[in-house]
């Protein structure tokens, strides 16, 4: 299917400068005072424009190939360390450990909805699709399906672990990943719509935010004693700041990947495989940067601009995941998405009735599920949505998430071997 133009944009350049084109629009008609755009603003968060509209250059209008732009890439291995950093400058490590045992509740429970809820997803779409048997061979189902099980649990080394250690084949593990990135995202933006309504999700659910309002708040306040107009000098000492630390976390990932590597068969044995992924050492070690500049005197270029800067950072990294979305897919894989569907709609009960029985607040429902389903890449994303001050909680859960998501997936796939 093609679009009216007749042509994709291939060089990332352009794509570029539409995405900031695109995120300068939604951000300027947002701060309007025009009645249509405060009504407008009022039901649609800025964030989840920031996220759908770059995917409407991808499908219908087919204007990029998201394949094989290098946007997301550079985002997520340059920008979103850089980022952490910048938000773990200000961040109250203290206030943190205080939000007390919801968040972790409500990330287990994240974890426990992905594991059950994929054999009950077969289950129930078996009993309404009998088609679906037919369709896919058994075994092969549950072979792809722990690929998701793998990345939706913790990330992408657990996606490929699970595909090494249950055979999946590169066909099937190709769709898959269409339909792992297409669930995620479609919930990914109901979790950002909510974010911009969660005083009164929190009201429905009866819960006690007071913790992470004090956070704000003492970060907030934070801010505003040591604010003051950035100096040129100011940007570029954040700006060393944020990539410095990303150049070391770049260089101890590429340390320390390989040595892991070569205690792959170890790992395997542990099911420890993240521990040789770049990307799980990238993040921990820009995040513990951040951790440790936040006990010295670079937190008061808090007060320049340190966290916007991260913000900005961040809506390019959500630009360029929304521009990898493709709705078309879902009709070309429409028996794996049924199945996807299902599985994120049991993940997501079991969070709101566990949210509902203890009185979590809204932010460790979003957080907690994310941390899990979207991991480090985007887990500070949804966190950010509530404030930036509670970034690096999303950060710190979905590190917590690559460690747990081998052993989950090999759960869930057991389960699902038993029920299909």
């Amino acid at each position: 299917m093609g679009n009216g133009i007749g042509f994709k944009i291939k060089n990332d350049a352009i794509v570029f400068g539409i995405l900031i084109v695109i995120l300068a629009v939604i951000f300027k008609t947002s701060s309007s005072s025009k009645p249509f755009f405060k009504k407008f603003y009022t039901y649609i968060p800025p964030l989840l424009l920031c996220y759908f509209v770059p995917g409407f250059l991808n499908w219908p209008l087919e204007l990029v190939s998201p394949e094989e732009s290098q946007l997301y890439f550079v985002a997520s291995r340059y920008l979103l360390p850089a980022s952490l950093v910048l938000f773990c400058l200000s961040i109250d490590l203290k206030g943190v450990l205080n939000l007390g045992p919801k968040a972790l509740i409500m990330f287990f429970t994240a974890t426990l909805g992905i594991v059950i809820g994929a054999p009950v997803a077969l289950w129930i779409s078996g009993m309404l699709f009998p088609e679906i048997k037919e369709a896919v061979p058994g075994e092969e189902i549950w072979r792809g399906l722990s690929t998701i099980a793998g990345s939706w649990i913790g990330g992408g080394a657990n996606q490929t672990a699970m595909k090494e250690i249950y055979n999946c084949s590169d066909s099937l593990f190709s769709s898959m990943i269409i339909i792992d990135v297409l669930v995620a995202n479609i919930w990914m933006g109901f979790l950002l719509f909510g974010a911009g309504r969660y005083h009164k999700i929190d009201k429905r659910l009866k819960a006690d935010n007071s913790t992470i309002e004090d956070l704000k708040k003492k970060v907030e306040n934070y801010r505003a004693s040591i604010a003051k107009i950035p100096t040129s000098t100011d940007l570029f000492v954040i700006l060393a700041i944020g990539f410095g630390a990303t150049a070391v976390a770049h260089f101890g990932a590429d340390y320390i990947s390989p040595l892991m590597e070569k205690h792959v068969t170890t790992l395997e044995k542990y099911n420890l495989n993240s521990l040789s992924s770049r990307f799980f050492w990238l993040i921990v070690i820009a995040t513990t940067i951040g951790l440790v500049l936040s006990f010295t005197k670079m937190k008061r270029y808090e007060g320049a601009g340190a966290s916007k800067l991260g913000s900005i950072f961040i809506y390019i990294l959500v630009a360029t995941i929304g521009m990898k979305m493709n709705f078309l897919e879902a009709f070309n894989n429409l028996h794996y998405f049924i199945i996807g569907l299902i599985w994120m709609a049991i993940h997501v009960t079991l969070l709101l009735i566990v949210a509902k029985l203890i009185k979590a607040p809204f932010f460790f429902v979003a957080v907690g599920s994310q941390a899990n389903v979207g991991g480090a890449a985007s887990a500070p994303v949804v966190a950010s949505a509530f404030s930036t001050a509670l970034a690096p909680v999303g950060v710190l859960l979905a590190v917590l998430g690559y460690a747990l998501g081998t052993y989950g997936a090999i759960i869930c796939t057991q389960l699902m071997q038993w029920t299909f």
